[in-house]
């Protein structure tokens, strides 16, 4: 008859007429002690895994972070392409794919553009698959298709322009702050974009730009829209106002590659301006 237990060395720990032990002398010998031991294991390496997935994640928003170098927006964009590989609803890993597909979108090589974009919208949906009350997904599904329609000729310009619209304002009964306002300010671009025949308005897109600097008195987007918008009805000395804005505008610490960029653009239409 073979014993229970593995031999001990504490004599009285071995099996008996009177059962076995309660205190066997060695760690581990015991089935409770080896399910525990299991468990423990098991938490371990979920442990790890999380950290490593959180690791990851942390690594991608570093990347996202350094966007203007486009080999560390490429590296964030895999990265988060991965984390969807493992897990299809990783909704963080969605929306922030469409992010960084918006960035590159605009600013990888001419031939590369619109491949990014419509990873991004694909990206988007996933997101808004995920979690459709939540405006993340929403908003840079609008991004993605604007910047596509607003790129790509009149055919993409057709397609998406109701749904850009339709985002947007999901966006804004989600939550209308999101991103200071940012829903507001692409809105208001919307309506300055849009020919009148398919529901632009100037004064629409005033209204909405107006109301996201409620969010973001400084938002260079804003302000640089605004000054287009003057400059279309002829409001030349407003439009003036609202570019030295974006120039004196302090960068934000979120958005400092766009805030560049866009008093980059201030300064070149400005001077263009005083030289007409």
């Amino acid at each position: 008859m073979s014993a229970v237990y593995p031999l001990v060395r504490n004599l009285n720990a071995c099996s008996t007429r009177f059962g076995v032990s309660r205190s066997p002398s060695r760690v581990g010998s015991s089935w409770s002690s080896a399910r525990s031991f299991l468990i423990k294991s098991c938490i371990l390496t979920l442990y790890i895994s999380v950290s490593a997935a959180t690791a990851h994640a942390q690594n991608a928003d570093a990347l996202y972070a350094d966007r203007e170098h486009l080999a560390n927006a490429r590296r964030a964009a895999d990265l988060w392409v991965a984390e969807l590989a493992r897990d299809g609803r990783n909704f963080d890993a969605a929306w922030k794919l469409a992010r960084v597909c918006y960035w590159l979108g605009g600013h990888a090589p001419q031939n590369e553009r619109r491949s990014f974009l419509e990873r991004g919208i694909a990206a988007a949906r996933r997101a808004i698959a995920a979690k459709s009350n939540r405006p993340e997904g929403h908003f840079w599904l609008a991004a993605d298709m604007g910047t596509l329609a607003e790129s790509f000729g009149l055919r993409a310009g057709l397609r998406y322009r109701k749904p850009v619209k339709d985002e947007l304002e999901t966006v804004l009964r989600l939550d209308p702050g999101y991103m200071d306002g940012s829903a507001d300010r692409v809105l208001g671009r919307w309506y300055f974009r849009v020919p009148r025949l398919f529901g632009g308005s100037n004064a629409r897109s005033e209204e909405h730009l107006r109301a996201s600097l409620k969010y973001d008195p400084q938002s260079t987007v804003s302000h640089f829209f605004l000054a287009e918008l003057f400059i279309d009805e002829g409001r030349n000395a407003e439009a003036r106002a609202e570019l030295q804005t974006v120039i004196d505008s302090p960068l934000s610490a979120q958005w400092a590659p766009e805030d560049r960029e866009y008093q980059d653009k201030a300064r070149a239409l400005l001077a263009k301006i005083h030289a007409s």
